[in-house]
């Protein structure tokens, strides 16, 4: 299933850090910048959440919340997030359902082996639940900036 820029945003519900469940409808009437990564604490994905973390100011004047999501298990997503001080929540999916409806699922290969694992991916969906932006295969560096830029244009 592929989603459409202009198109609302598939739903979704997921445990967060911070002890709660989070969805969409939490975040009516703000920008979400809703970033898929493969796993905690490895170098890509600390560097991303690091430079999410860092401009995390910016997306909130520019009226935007962010939220990581990945497969792992809420208590290694707590451990990542404190270790790291990120501002913001990380949401588990071991389940997939929220990689599903974004479509993230994607077959990898590392040294030969093939395996289904996150596509590093990120989509921002305005405050009225439609996706605006999507960038698919995110190279880490400068990503959050082009992110915080695409929300500044708005």
């Amino acid at each position: 299933m592929t989603i459409e820029i202009g198109q609302p945003a598939p739903d979704f519900s997921a445990p967060a850090t911070g002890d709660q469940t989070l969805s969409l409808a939490d975040f009516k009437g703000k920008h979400l910048v809703l970033y898929f990564y493969p796993k905690d604490s490895t170098p890509g994905c600390t560097q991303e959440g690091q430079d999410f973390r860092d401009l995390y100011s910016q997306f909130q004047a520019a009226g935007a919340e962010v939220l990581g999501v990945s497969r792992e298990g809420i208590r290694s997503h707590e451990n990542f997030r404190a270790k790291h001080e990120f501002p913001f929540h990380l949401l588990s999916d071991p389940d997939e359902t929220v990689c599903q409806a974004y479509d993230v699922m994607k077959e990898k290969n590392m040294y030969g082996r093939k395996y289904m694992g996150i596509e590093r991916s990120t989509f921002l969906i305005d405050g009225e639940g439609r996706l605006r932006e999507a960038w698919r295969k995110v190279k880490v560096k400068g990503h959050a900036q082009a992110v915080l830029e695409a929300i500044q244009a708005l």
